[in-house]
């Protein structure tokens, strides 16, 4: 059984049917409901199932609220209420410490950089004391000191001169890095690092992080500061 039009309410036959707005319409009946102007799927707008055109098609309105006595009266006595509600809320929580952060990305980069730099200086600290613990104590090195059999001296018979400094090659593109120690990315915007590896056209972004390329692997993005030494 065919369908009946939504504007004429005939039979609608497949070879003329149009299925929009929840209805089937004629080809030549499916028009503004305002000019007539025939439309097509490519440029009706609907609004209460209804097809227009673009020049027709209904627009929202905002109500305008005009400032009478009484109007002014409701509004103060609302700030009034509201002013009450605050002041027996501050009250109440008067005291009370509330601390909550955003769990933004932005905030878990920071937090990651935190945790990073703790490592870094817990690794630090621990190098330290490990090299205190190795080495001897103070008598122990006199000791040694005695022992060891003084070494002769030699003088240089030619005439002292200027000491000319070693040559040193120009790095290659700008300043050049060495990881400290072993990163894994995070994100997909991070490069991976292996201690030892090589960094190169670094760029400074912010305090924590830089953007290079790891000549190891040939991936370039960012990768946190403190775990690289200028070379």
């Amino acid at each position: 059984m065919n369908p009946p039009c939504g504007r004429c309410k005939k039979a609608v036959y497949p070879t003329e049917k149009i299925n929009c707005l929840d209805k089937y319409w004629h080809k030549s009946c499916f028009s503004c409901e305002v000019c007539k102007m025939a439309l097509s799927m490519n440029n009706y707008k609907g609004f209460d199932k209804k097809p227009y055109c673009s020049m027709h098609y209904p627009k929202m309105s905002f109500t305008i609220v005009n400032e009478t006595p009484e109007n002014l009266r409701l509004k103060q006595q609302t700030m009034l209420n509201s002013q009450a509600l605050y002041k027996e809320d501050f009250e109440k929580n008067k005291g009370k410490a509330f601390h909550f952060v955003a769990d933004t990305p932005e905030m878990q980069r920071v937090k990651k950089t935190q945790d990073q730099i703790s490592n870094i200086k817990y690794h630090e600290e621990f190098e330290k004391s490990k090299v205190r613990s190795d080495a001897p104590p103070p008598e122990n090195r006199k000791d040694d000191d005695e022992k060891q059999p003084a070494q002769p001296q030699v003088y240089n018979q030619q005439q002292p001169g200027p000491v000319r400094p070693a040559a040193v090659a120009p790095p290659s593109g700008g300043k050049r890095y060495q990881a400290l120690y072993s990163y894994t990315a995070a994100d997909a915007d991070e490069v991976s690092l292996q201690e030892g590896d090589l960094i190169s056209d670094v760029e400074p972004i912010d305090e924590g992080w830089i953007f290079g390329r790891n000549q190891r692997t040939g991936q370039r993005g960012m990768l946190p500061a403190n775990y690289v030494q200028a070379v």
